[in-house]
């Protein structure tokens, strides 16, 4: 089962995303923000966070916009990717959705990992 969306005001990207708790900004657009993780996973860990709140991507691409804004997401990731050359070698994105997913926070973001090999299956 999805996390219950919980309001813009106590959720903490949106917190993140008002300034209101410090992060690592790495790029932005005007839809996305990317910033590092904070407990990473691998040796390059980021999170590639939506500015509009939804708890999940059911949830974020039920809403108006929300394919152009996904196409966002991936686009503002992949001008990191290029930029600090993390193609080069491979990377992965991953989104969680749900508890048994691995989702832990009830906004909608993207794990950008490289830096080692990343095995499969994951978890």
């Amino acid at each position: 089962m999805t996390p219950k969306s919980p309001p813009p005001a106590d959720c903490l990207f949106c917190r993140i995303l008002r300034g209101e708790i410090p992060s690592t900004p790495l790029w932005q657009s005007e839809k996305t923000l990317i910033i590092a993780d904070i407990a990473p996973q691998a040796p390059f860990h980021a999170l590639v966070i939506p500015r509009r709140h939804a708890a999940d991507i059911g949830e974020f691409m039920k809403e108006k916009g929300g394919p152009s804004e996904l196409s966002d997401l991936f686009a503002t990731a992949l001008a990191l990717i290029e930029d600090r050359r993390i193609d080069r070698k491979g990377y992965r994105l991953v989104i969680n959705t749900g508890a048994e997913g691995g989702q832990t926070v009830g906004h909608l973001h993207l794990h950008l990992l490289a830096g080692r090999p990343l095995g499969w299956p994951p978890g």
